[in-house]
């Protein structure tokens, strides 16, 4: 009740304000328009007795002036009339007037002055009767008498008002009992409607929730979706989701928590890495920062920005079970202003767990190091997309400046802590592990390289191979995707660098040092509850649906997901379709393919290109096929968030990913773990890390346009059964496979390695 009152008080408060301020304005408006009545009614009557009084002043019989005024006086409200000379001298004045207008009022000597009718409103104070008890409020009207064209005297109506306060009385009195009656059947509804639409639901909600937090099986439905809070019931519907999908979660963990059958979860990560851990913080590195902060231009305010990352995915519950630390790279334009003066900041915003360090770069370090050293001279060169690398000697000294400012960073943030564990993540920071172990040789250090890792030969056009490989060795573990490329960097090792290779254990032994080299293949975070994940569409639905909103009529469509970057096979994918329309002719106008494509690193010369050719082929294969309704190849060329990316994996015939040269693709996983229909084909690239899980896909070489033509013209045609055999297969081996158990042994092989503890060396 205390709360119903609370939201209905102020609604009181506020009608019955309404209520009086409608009354008194009732009040006034109905006393000035009787007030306006009365003058408008004497004004007539005064020019009456006016055009009467003259003719008789010219005959001077005073006693005809006092029987005019007489019966004037019986007329409703008029209290009676007087007539004065010039001097002021009354010469007629109707019988129980108040004596006071036996002298000439001053509305009758303004009437004469003016030459014009006078009115005046007084009130009792102003008017007493002979035996001055009675008070009565008078309306005076004057007009001025004439006799050839002089003024010589003056005509006073007077009538009483009092009338006209009992008319507002009963007024005032009318409005307040109608606000009275208003307030409380307002009052009265209010109550009902906030105990029907919020107060009730709210309680069974809390009630709802208390059954689930206790446990309790079957717990009925918070509110139904008819109420008027359907949108806290959705979300408060997903949190019940969510907690009895955690249930279930930890109890099949208890049940199989030594099974290999087990599934890794955040949970389960989460748990098994605090003990492994032993209470030690973990501390992450990389260019990318988890949580960004931006400036929200339409009022200045500060938005929080969670980057999509899989590797925020994993990564997250472990520093949240242990107050680990993220040192990254501070992006957001608003990122300095919240950090405290030591550049930290403690996240998530809503449950603050770990802490995440933020370093600084100018725009000329990050030109050099991000745009320039990594990705127009490692990338290109890792990839083997037939993209020249280019490496510059400027940009080589930012990278090390930076590696050194990263590595201080960590080591600042490590101080205090016996034995740290870090993890460093991807091409950026090569450098790195080198300079935290010799600083902190008891540190374990692990990197995990995303992209490919060529072969030796390739590798070797690199101006700096043995420094960047050097760096590599100081970590105890390095990851890469497939072993393949870690068969490639054990290559590139016995080409640059005088090192043991272990081939047998898959090591290099250089100066004392053992590093171990390992293959850990990335993945996505599998939606256990893929066959329900809102579905209120099904595949044909929804991409009628999307069809609709893209404005082409078509009954099939392909999807491809990617940066717009060379080494995604974009244009190789587009003369495909160009190709399959070809031989297919049956498919135009009714097969569309949809490329979402998000412009990447632009202040990249070679990117800027290479996005302006993709528009263009896109623009020249449409003008070949289209027509008013339809067109095969619809570009969207901006960033989309998951859950539209999402309904476009739903509704596609097939998913299209041909790297020309991918460490692993997370699109091709992603597409998987969304068709919980098990409906749809993958053609996927050979060329890309994720082609060694995904065997079920229809594998391509995305050099040759005509097989990858075929590959669609199958895939469209695929029978449903087939589609379902091979989807289950692949949405199992990503299930199991998924990007916890990544994390799980990744980080379990490390804090598994034994640190032989030199003495410190202090490093100046």
């Amino acid at each position: 009740m205390r709360t119903t009152l609370k939201i209905v008080l102020p609604l009181i408060v506020s009608v019955a304000a309404v209520s009086l301020l409608f009354a008194a304005y009732q009040v006034r408006t109905e006393k000035r328009n009787l007030r306006n009545e009365l003058s408008r009614r004497a004004e007539i009557q005064g020019e009456s007795l006016q055009e009467s009084v003259e003719p008789l002043l010219e005959r001077g019989p005073e006693k005809n002036l006092q029987r005019l005024v007489e019966r004037f006086g019986q007329r409703e409200h008029l209290k009676g009339a007087a007539v004065y000379d010039a001097s002021g001298t009354t010469l007629a004045i109707t019988t129980g007037l108040p004596g006071v207008f036996r002298s000439r009022p001053t509305a009758a000597t303004r009437a004469a002055q003016a030459d014009a009718g006078v009115g005046e409103f007084l009130s009792g104070d102003q008017v007493v009767t002979g035996n001055e008890i009675e008070r009565v409020p008078i309306h005076i009207y004057a007009l001025p008498l004439h006799r050839d064209g002089s003024v010589v005297g003056t005509v006073a109506l007077l009538h009483d008002t009092s009338y006209i306060d009992e008319q507002v009385s009963r007024t005032l009195r009318d409005s307040l009992v109608n606000a009275l009656v208003q307030t409380l059947l307002i009052t009265g509804l209010a109550l009902i409607l906030v105990r029907w639409t919020f107060t009730g639901p709210l309680t069974r909600t809390a009630k709802w929730l208390r059954t689930l937090r206790t446990g309790q099986a079957n717990a009925p439905a918070a509110i139904s979706n008819r109420e008027i809070l359907d949108e806290i019931n959705h979300e408060v519907t997903h949190l019940a989701r969510d907690l009895n999908t955690a249930r279930a979660i930890a109890e099949e963990e208890a049940r199989l928590r030594d099974s290999n059958a087990s599934l890794w979860t955040a949970e389960r990560l989460r748990v098994s890495l605090r003990n492994k851990l032993q209470d030690k913080p973990l501390f992450v590195v990389s260019n990318r920062e988890p949580y960004m902060h931006v400036f929200n231009e339409k009022d200045q305010s500060i938005n929080v920005i969670i980057p999509a990352s899989g590797v925020v995915t994993a990564l997250e519950p472990v520093l949240l079970a242990c107050n680990g630390t993220w040192v990254a790279n501070g992006s957001g334009n608003a990122d300095r202003e919240v950090v405290d003066a030591n550049d930290r900041l403690r996240v998530p915003p809503d449950h603050p767990s770990y802490t995440l360090r933020r370093v600084w770069l100018s725009d000329e370090e990050d030109k050099g190091y991000y745009e320039g050293f990594s990705n127009e001279g490692l990338w290109p060169l890792c990839h083997i997309a037939h993209t020249r690398p280019i490496f510059r000697p400027e940009d080589w000294l930012q990278y090390q400046k930076i590696n050194r400012r990263f590595a201080n960073a960590v080591l600042q943030e490590m101080e205090g802590t016996e034995s740290p564990i870090l993890l460093a993540q991807d091409y950026h920071f090569a450098l790195l592990p080198r300079m935290v172990k010799e600083a902190r040789p008891d540190a374990r250090v692990a990197i995990f390289w995303h992209i490919p890792w060529p072969n030796a030969e390739v590798f070797g056009i690199c101006p700096w191979q043995r420094e960047l490989v050097d760096g590599l060795l100081g970590a105890d573990l390095i990851g890469f995707h497939i072993q393949t490329h870690c068969n490639n960097f054990l290559e590139t090792v016995d080409r640059a660098l005088e090192a043991i290779t272990e081939w047998d254990r898959f090591a290099v032994s250089r100066q004392g040092h053992i590093t171990r080299v390992r293959p850990y293949p990335i993945s996505v975070a599998f939606p256990e509850n893929s066959h329900a994940i809102n579905e209120t569409r099904n595949s044909g639905e929804e991409r009628a649906a999307l069809c609709a909103e893209l404005g082409v009529e078509a009954s099939l469509f392909g999807v491809g997901v990617d940066r717009v970057d060379y080494t995604k096979g974009i244009l190789e994918r587009f003369r495909a379709i160009e190709r399959f329309l070809e031989l297919n002719p049956v498919y135009q106008q009714r097969f569309t393919f949809v490329q979402i494509g998000a412009p990447s690193r632009t202040d990249i010369e070679r990117y800027r290109i290479f996005l302006e050719e993709v528009s263009a082929e896109v623009v020249r294969i449409n003008a070949r096929f289209q027509t008013a309704r339809w067109k095969p190849i619809v570009f969207l060329k901006k960033h989309h968030s998951h859950e539209e990316i999402s309904r476009y994996y739903r509704a596609a015939s097939f998913c299209m990913v041909t790297s020309l040269h991918d460490g692993m693709n997370l699109v091709a996983k992603e597409f998987v773990a969304s068709r919980g229909d098990e409906r749809g084909a993958l053609i996927l690239s050979t060329f890309a890390g994720a082609a060694h899980e995904l065997t079920d896909a229809l594998l391509v070489n995305p050099y040759d346009v005509s097989q990858m033509a075929e590959r669609i013209h199958q895939a469209l045609e695929m029978p449903e059964g087939e589609q379902e055999v091979r989807m289950e297969r692949m949405r199992r081996n990503v299930r199991e496979h998924n990007v916890y158990r990544w994390a799980a042994h990744l980080l379990s092989d490390l804090t598994e390695i034994r640190i032989e503890t030199p003495e410190r060396v202090e490093v100046p």
